[in-house]
């Protein structure tokens, strides 16, 4: 059989770093071992009934089952624009500050095939969502890093980045709350990246994938809400955390027109839009009742604060993450994330990210996620202090 070679663009892609560590989990798994995973960021409660019977209601219209508008429904549109008034005081034009996503992954990693040329520059946060450098890959750009200390809050530390840098830079990444580190950006900070975005002109790019889930009374900060954000950047939200529609694939970019043209354009050349029973559906989430996001905001708050609680009960001394569903945890001294990763996974059945996955700057951390019922969170930390690390 001929072996056909893949494209440069492909060759490109990174390595797909959690793979060996599926791979790993599979293993012990197919042996019979009861394994706790806390590796993964897949929201494990179900949707709310009142979206599913809304879906259930938009299958049986006959006009959902032709295609879908390219740039899609109107009416979600127009919910989005709602949405981002209610929760934020952020006037959206939904006719030309709105893409509909087919989740908000689509979205970051289209943003950069939009807006880069190879040799381009692109800022990224370290750590970070993986994701953000396939898309940089795609468009054959270049990556400068921005790392994220605990010192600094797990905020980019402007002031260190290089003159040279941000003038050359074209599109800067965030994600507050983050992943991995659960850390929550401030006004202060964002008005900042709006001064340094005008000063270089970069475009900012705002992933707001867990901006319902903040802790300890705190609601996190949409970008949008600084002035002059629309005019520098967009913002990603996706309907997967705050709905728990991870498999729904719905999300939505809001912000700067011409982003908003660019990856609506981009979108034409590769989709027919989302079922429109889907964004029905959606529409349905962000408009109808938020009782389901408070009852989600305060499981995983409990979930929180019982496996912090347990976790200083065996000796390991960590601060409580104050948003998402992650908490980004210091390993013991003499283990690298992936030693003390695999040592918990071989010893104890509980799978946990090394933060190296994240990149260089997560070493020293792994990531753990809020992802199970209390019980087996309490589990987990007790499983871990049997291996009596901590003592």
């Amino acid at each position: 059989m001929y072996h056909f070679e893949q494209s440069k663009l492909l060759q490109r892609l990174p390595e797909q770093f959690f793979a060996s560590l599926v791979q790993k989990v599979q293993r012990l798994a197919s042996q019979g071992h009861d394994i706790i995973n806390l590796g993964q960021g897949n929201p494990d409660l179900p949707t709310p009934k009142h979206i599913i019977e809304e879906l259930k209601i938009a299958a049986d219209n006959p006009n959902y089952h032709k295609y879908s508008p390219f740039r899609g429904q109107q009416f979600l549109k127009e919910a989005i624009a709602e949405f981002y008034m209610r929760e934020y005081h952020v006037e959206i034009d939904p006719n030309k500050e709105v893409a509909i996503l087919f989740g908000a992954k689509t979205g970051l990693v289209e943003i950069s095939q939009c807006l880069l040329n190879p040799g381009d520059l692109a800022l990224l946060p370290d750590p970070g969502y993986p994701d953000y450098m396939s898309g940089i890959a795609m468009a054959n750009a270049d990556i400068a890093l921005m790392p994220l200390k605990k010192e600094n809050g797990f905020l980019p530390n402007y002031s260190a980045i290089e003159k040279d840098t941000l003038d050359r830079a074209k599109l800067m990444f965030l994600n507050y709350p983050n992943n991995p580190t659960a850390a929550i950006a401030t006004k202060d900070f964002f008005d900042e990246t709006v001064m340094l975005a005008n000063a270089h002109n970069i475009c900012v790019v705002h992933d707001f994938a867990y901006g319902a889930i903040g802790f300890d009374g705190n609601r996190p900060q949409s970008f949008l809400q600084s002035e002059g954000a629309k005019d520098i950047g967009v913002e990603m939200y996706t309907l997967s955390k705050t709905y728990n529609m991870a498999g729904w694939r719905v999300g939505f970019a809001v912000g700067n027109q011409s982003v908003i043209e660019s990856i609506n354009l981009i979108q034409d050349h590769l989709y027919v839009s989302l079922f429109s029973g889907i964004q029905q559906a959606a529409a349905k989430a962000l408009l109808g009742s938020q009782e389901s996001v408070s009852e989600l905001v305060h499981i995983y708050e409990a979930r929180r604060d019982k496996f912090i609680e347990k976790l200083h009960d065996i000796g390991w001394k960590v601060e409580a993450p104050k948003g998402t569903f992650f908490a980004w945890l210091p390993v013991p001294e003499g283990y690298t994330s992936e030693q003390f990763a695999d040592l918990l996974l071989e010893k104890a059945h509980v799978v946990v990210a090394p933060g190296n996955g994240f990149g260089e700057s997560g070493e020293g951390y792994v990531r753990l996620g809020l992802l199970d019922h209390e019980d087996r969170l309490i589990e987990a930390a007790e499983r871990i202090g049997s291996l009596k690390i901590f003592r």
